[in-house]
């Protein structure tokens, strides 16, 4: 029992380090930027030794690769709402619904986002990164679609992965474009008219 009780001490002295270690580098990267900041700032700012920061990351790019994962599982969650629409109308309002939800989460992300694509134009590591939760997300639209299709809702004449990847890439330049706080139209606007040009397009 005693042994058990000194691992589970063990374990958990470990998680809260590894957790302080990705909000000091949440804290650094927003401050300097992907290029600028370095894991020797993140450990300092964590206030813990270098030898055990690199028990848990291999550098500021794993750092990284963790802190994308876990705003981008918001985003998919987003995603991963049920979708077995009876109607068209309900489909149609769904992902009306998904779609401003996804955007609006780029605008409340904004800052890491930027981070984010600042890492993707200079790192292979989190570029590779990008491209599969890219795949996740076109994969999960693609499971919707041939859903809406089986069930009578959608056009069966088109293929569903070509039609997710698409729908996928109009949301990230979108997506995109709001982080970099381009867009010319409001969140809302851009969402109904993507969507409503999206759905006349798939939905019967």
């Amino acid at each position: 029992m005693a042994t058990e009780r000194t691992t589970d001490k063990r374990h958990l002295r470990s998680a809260l380090t590894r957790q302080k270690l990705l909000v000091a580098a949440k804290q650094v990267f927003l401050e300097e930027g992907f290029q600028k900041a370095t894991i020797s700032q993140m450990i300092v700012a964590a206030k813990i030794g270098y030898g055990t920061a690199y028990v848990h990351f291999q550098g500021k790019e794993d750092l990284l690769s963790v802190l994308m994962e876990n705003v981008m599982e918001q985003f998919y969650e987003i995603a991963a709402i049920s979708f077995v629409p009876a109607t068209r109308d309900e489909a149609v309002h769904t992902i009306r619904k998904q779609t401003l939800a996804f955007l609006k989460m780029a605008e409340a992300e904004r800052h890491m986002m930027q981070v984010f694509e600042q890492a993707i134009g200079i790192s292979s590591v989190i570029s590779d990164k990008w491209k599969g939760i890219r795949e996740k997300f076109i994969g999960r639209i693609s499971s919707d679609i041939a859903y809406s299709q089986s069930h009578g809702l959608a056009r069966t004449d088109l293929n569903h992965l070509l039609i997710a990847r698409g729908w996928f890439y109009t949301n990230e330049m979108y997506l995109w474009e709001i982080v970099r706080d381009e867009h010319q139209s409001s969140v809302e606007e851009i969402a109904v008219n993507i969507t409503d040009l999206y759905t006349a397009g798939l939905y019967l």
